[in-house]
């Protein structure tokens, strides 16, 4: 049995980090992993969403996980998504990532095509079996995969000695508690929406994995000590404040993701923009840039 307590906490998405030529930067990757390091984040999720895998090559999400290793040097618990529309990449990313000691992989289903539950689960153990000695943590978001996880399916993927857990991205906080009751104390739920964190932590989530973390992990951080200490009125006080630099952030023409790295810059931690298609910022959201900047820092010293 893994673990759990590896994967209690907050865990920042990771952020695509890019030269100014729109090229993977290997010293950006770096910096960014030892900023968030820095903030006393439990772990990172590498080569999910928030690191816009689906707009980059094996050998650049490859450059990417080597380059945060290298920067956290075992300090953080370390999962990486490495899942591709085929069956072939994704096992040679989880073969990469295991030859540098990550300690989970994790993979959404396959994309596009809506494949049956049984092909969903053989492409997830197909690429379980070239990590053989990695944990392995299910990605459920149903509303960008376009299939949700299922009980039958879990309990399938569950004959895997490997599955220990499931990033839960799906809206609806029952899921959380369905995926704790059928995998039992042992088995690891992070939940996926920021907006709903401590709802999420109130259900039984394990942790947190958010895309708007590593612009803010202070925040992150405070509800889930506050969560632990049951003190919910200050808990449920910060999850809202958070929630309104979210809508803040999600005003901007440009991407969340341009928004958020663009924070990040005035923070002194300049990893680039997005990658096409992505929308990169236009000088009319430099505006919500600052203001959302502004709220950011606002709430760390109110709840400092």
């Amino acid at each position: 049995m893994s673990d759990i307590q590896k994967y209690e906490g907050i865990f920042p998405a990771f952020y695509a980090c890019y030269e100014d030529d729109g090229s993977i930067s290997p010293a950006r990757t770096r910096a960014l992993a030892k900023y968030l390091l820095g903030k006393g984040v439990k772990g990172l999720y590498v080569g999910g969403s928030s690191g816009e895998c689906i707009y980059q090559s094996v050998d650049e999400r490859k450059i990417i996980l080597e380059n945060v290793m290298d920067a956290v040097g075992g300090k953080l618990t370390i999962i990486a998504h490495v899942a591709c529309n085929n069956t072939a990449d994704s096992q040679d990313l989880a073969r990469h990532a295991e030859s540098l000691g990550v300690d989970a992989i994790a993979a959404i289903p396959p994309i596009y095509f809506h494949l049956p539950p049984y092909g969903i689960a053989q492409y997830w153990n197909d690429i379980s079996a070239a990590a053989p000695h990695t944990d392995f943590i299910i990605y459920n978001i149903p509303q960008l995969a376009g299939v949700a996880l299922s009980i039958p399916l879990l309990q399938e993927m569950r004959q895997n000695p490997r599955v220990i857990g499931v990033k839960n991205s799906s809206m609806p906080t029952q899921d959380i508690q369905m995926w704790k009751d059928e995998g039992g104390a042992g088995f690891v739920v992070m939940n996926g929406p920021d907006e709903q964190f401590i709802s999420g932590l109130a259900m039984g989530a394990t942790g947190g994995i958010g895309g708007t973390y590593a612009v803010m992990p202070e925040l992150f951080q405070k509800v889930y000590a506050l969560y632990q200490t049951g003190d919910m009125p200050t808990a449920a006080a910060v999850q809202n404040d958070i929630c309104r630099i979210i809508y803040k952030m999600c005003a901007a023409h440009g991407n969340l993701y341009a928004v958020m790295k663009a924070i990040l810059k005035k923070r002194g931690c300049d990893i680039g923009s997005v990658r096409k298609p992505l929308p990169a910022l236009i000088d009319s959201d430099m505006p919500v840039v600052d203001e959302a900047a502004a709220m950011i820092d606002a709430a760390i010293s109110k709840y400092r």
